[in-house]
């Protein structure tokens, strides 16, 4: 099954169209902005290559949505507790609304929410599509081998359960071998 899963999936990619989601322990599709003006913080990443070896927390966010500014401040916590480790976040910002799509307005929400991992704007869903993405927040975890292993929806706060989970898992994923 897993292998017609990652059958359909590389079709799909293929032609550009993303019908299936990539299943637990399949490659993450490879960012899809290379050019800096989509990254803020950052120069354009791979997760095949600046990324290899280390877990990465990938974050769908857009400005607008309360519940993923909300998400914020426990996303810098969590930044804050791997420090040091090989650990990065990556936000992907994939717009609801056209405004949002401005990319000085993406600037702007970045320094006022006090981000400092890089973000990638995905302004024509073709990494959200990709991933098979439908909400805002989600939470992607990538392992040091590039595979997804875990997603969790909706917003998070220091302390809550889905919080505490996550924070477990990606300790998890730390401690496994690259």
């Amino acid at each position: 099954m897993r292998t017609l899963t990652a059958a359909l999936t590389a079709l799909a990619l293929t032609l550009g169209v993303a019908t299936v989601a990539p299943a637990f322990g399949d490659r993450a599709p490879e960012f899809t902005h290379h050019d800096q003006r989509d990254w803020f913080n950052s120069a354009p990443l791979s997760l095949r290559e600046d990324l290899r070896g280390q877990v990465v927390l990938i974050d769908f966010w857009t400005y607008s949505c309360w519940n993923c500014y909300r998400s914020f401040p426990w996303l810098k916590q969590v930044e804050a507790k791997f420090a040091g480790q090989p650990f990065t976040v990556v936000g992907v910002h994939t717009p609801e609304f056209e405004h949002e799509k401005i990319h000085a307005n993406i600037k702007q929400h970045i320094e006022k929410f006090g981000l400092e991992h890089p973000v990638m704007v995905d302004n024509d869903y073709s990494y959200w599509r990709r991933m098979n993405n439908r909400y805002w927040p989600a939470f992607y975890l990538i392992d040091k081998k590039g595979r997804i292993r875990a997603n969790y929806i909706g917003e998070t706060h220091t302390g809550q359960r889905q919080a505490i989970k996550i924070e477990k898992q990606i300790a998890k994923l730390l401690a496994e071998k690259a």
